[in-house]
């Protein structure tokens, strides 16, 4: 049984990924991408588009698939990668912003943070 646990005030013991508060977070952001990159030009279906909703889907999965492994170091990695997407991801948002496809509005980018503190403080919890 994993001894991950839900980020909440009760602290229970999450038994699937889907109890994870960040998991809960990180698909908000993938269904939060796929929303706002449907209305971006057709030039950028298979360049930009592709590769914010990889990175997107990117933290999610891994973190679904960390959560399954066994060992600190394996946990930690997956967990590591999900970081890393977010940060990519923030990136093409700035760039999606700059290129006057997005209006950032400052919910995705408090979304990020939100995940990311979470994320962090998930592989604090566990090592």
């Amino acid at each position: 049984m994993s001894t991950q646990h839900i980020s909440n005030s009760r602290r229970e013991t999450a038994k699937k990924f889907e109890d994870l508060e960040v998991w809960k977070k990180a698909h908000e952001l993938v269904l939060n991408i796929y929303n706002i990159t449907k209305d971006y030009p057709s030039e950028e279906k298979f360049g930009l588009v592709s590769q914010m909703r990889r990175a997107a889907i990117s933290i999610p999965a891994n973190i679904a698939e960390g959560f399954k492994k066994r060992g600190i170091k394996d946990k930690t990695n997956f967990y590591n990668i999900a970081q890393g997407s977010l940060e990519e991801l923030r990136y093409y948002l700035i760039l999606s912003r700059d290129l006057g496809y997005y209006e950032d509005t400052n919910k995705l980018h408090d979304l990020i943070e939100v995940i990311g503190r979470m994320l962090y403080g998930l592989i604090k919890s566990i090592q």
